[in-house]
């Protein structure tokens, strides 16, 4: 069972001044990490060389989270208010917010020969979401070249599309930026229209949408696929997540698509291949990559509500995506069906499914479901806007999306600093945040059983 020890913040610190040393827990850990960026990222950008025009220090704060949460909501428009100084930290902030501040600490350890600590091995299999401590340096290495290789083939190739239409060096950066961006599902743009200007370009749409499912399909799946390439090779799990993540974007498209092709705000204006081009990039990008081909804002609100499912699910773990998980998903998928159908054990793949796993998955999403839920309230308490337009804002903040309405930049402080907070919770995920102001202690107690009557 877990419970707070209401004592334990006074004893980690006397041990503190004792040792010098903070016997913290890796989420723990985690989140001050983040913390600590994201106030470094809110002092930098708001220094003078960072803007063309002052900005306050809570949009510095706010851009700030929600580029080391990889979100890509804004209260400002990133072209005309940064400068090429303040958007190379946007850019940083990002980079180091998607792959996470852990993959670098270890990999600058290993690089200087230092052995890793059972504290630091702690923390990198909580970042990691790994149960092998020999599988940590393959991994930290298999992140960084994957990344970089992925990275490098989308900035020559957005070079190739937009260096005609620029001079090189304008190309490269704005090719660079996007590059990044998504990648790491973030969503910033450096232009207020952000994909609508290429909507009719098919190459710069599918390397876009390429880029964000790589991203965020899972760096676990991404390294099995670089070390098998065979279909029949591959784990359990990396076939789940690329058949879950090919269904959703299928089932997402085909939807806003049919939902919306009559709608003369977003698709009717369009010829078919611009609708479908479009569709499909607003499909995937609600995977939580925040980019928008179309305004989002004009979307019928059966539309919205498929955004919405798509954000709220997310990408796959151990990815620059948030959301509850693909796998996740998929295991309570199981697990209903194991139920309806009777079975003792939930399968998936011809594997059995841990009953650990199913409690987890059940955990997170009840959990992110009433942070959700309490934050909709909180929120329809502040404003006086349509109730899918305040559930669309919440979610696409917990889910760190990023996807933006006009209701965003239209919000009270008190929704503004709701936001913030959902983009910190939803980057480290609920059940790390609980786990932080949580110990785990062993029961010696037993109860006995009982029934309890559901459904």
């Amino acid at each position: 069972m877990r419970h707070w020890d209401p004592g334990r913040p006074y004893r980690s610190y006397k041990r503190f001044r004792k040792t010098g040393r903070f016997n913290a827990s890796p989420p723990l850990v985690l989140a001050a990490g983040f913390l600590a960026l994201i106030v470094l990222g809110t002092v930098l950008l708001s220094l003078p060389v960072a803007t063309y025009r002052p900005i306050g220090v809570f949009d510095a704060l706010f851009t700030a989270t929600s580029a080391v949460t990889v979100t890509g909501l804004s209260l400002v428009d990133i072209g005309p208010t940064f400068t090429l100084f303040g958007k190379v930290v946007l850019a940083l902030l990002v980079q180091i917010g998607g792959l996470g501040f852990v993959t670098f600490a270890i990999l600058a350890a290993l690089t200087l020969g230092k052995k890793i600590s059972l504290k630091q091995q702690a923390l990198a299999l909580e970042a990691f979401n790994q149960t092998s401590v020999s599988k940590i340096h393959k991994t930290a290495f298999a992140v960084f070249k994957i990344t970089a290789c992925i990275q490098m083939i989308g900035v020559v190739i957005f070079l190739l599309c937009w260096w005609p239409e620029s001079s090189f060096t304008t190309a490269l950066f704005r090719a660079l930026f996007h590059t990044v961006m998504a990648f790491n599902n973030a969503g910033f743009s450096l232009q207020a229209t952000q994909m609508s200007l290429y909507i009719s370009d098919p190459v710069t749409i599918l390397a876009t949408t390429l880029l964000i499912i790589l991203g965020g399909i899972g760096f676990t799946v991404l390294n099995d696929v670089h070390s098998s390439w065979r279909w029949s090779k591959f784990s359990p799990y990396t076939k789940l997540i690329i058949w879950g993540t090919l269904a959703l974007n299928l089932a997402g498209f085909v939807l806003i698509w049919a939902l919306e092709f009559r709608n003369e705000g977003t698709l009717a204006t369009l010829p078919p291949s611009a609708q479908a081009l479009a569709a499909w990039l607003q499909s995937v990008a609600a995977r939580t990559a925040g980019f928008s081909s179309i305004n989002v804002d004009l979307l019928s609100d059966s539309s919205k509500l498929v955004l919405i499912m798509l954000m709220f699910i997310g990408g796959g773990s151990l990815s620059t995506a948030s959301g509850i998980k693909i796998g996740t998903f998929i295991v309570l998928l199981a697990a209903a069906r194991s139920y309806v159908f009777q079975r003792q054990e939930v399968v998936l793949m011809n594997r059995s499914v841990s009953s650990d796993t199913v409690q987890k998955s059940l955990a997170l999403l009840l959990i992110t479901l009433g942070l959700t839920l309490f934050s909709i309230l909180l929120m329809s308490i502040f404003e006086q806007a349509p109730f899918i337009d305040i559930v669309f804002e919440v979610v696409t903040a917990i889910s760190t999306t990023g996807t933006s309405t006009e209701l965003t930049t239209s919000l009270s402080t008190p929704s503004r600093i709701l936001l913030v907070v959902l983009m910190f919770a939803g980057r480290l995920g609920p059940l790390t945040l609980i786990y932080s102001l949580a110990t785990q202690t062993r029961s010696r107690i037993r109860y006995a059983e009982t029934e309890i009557q559901v459904g």
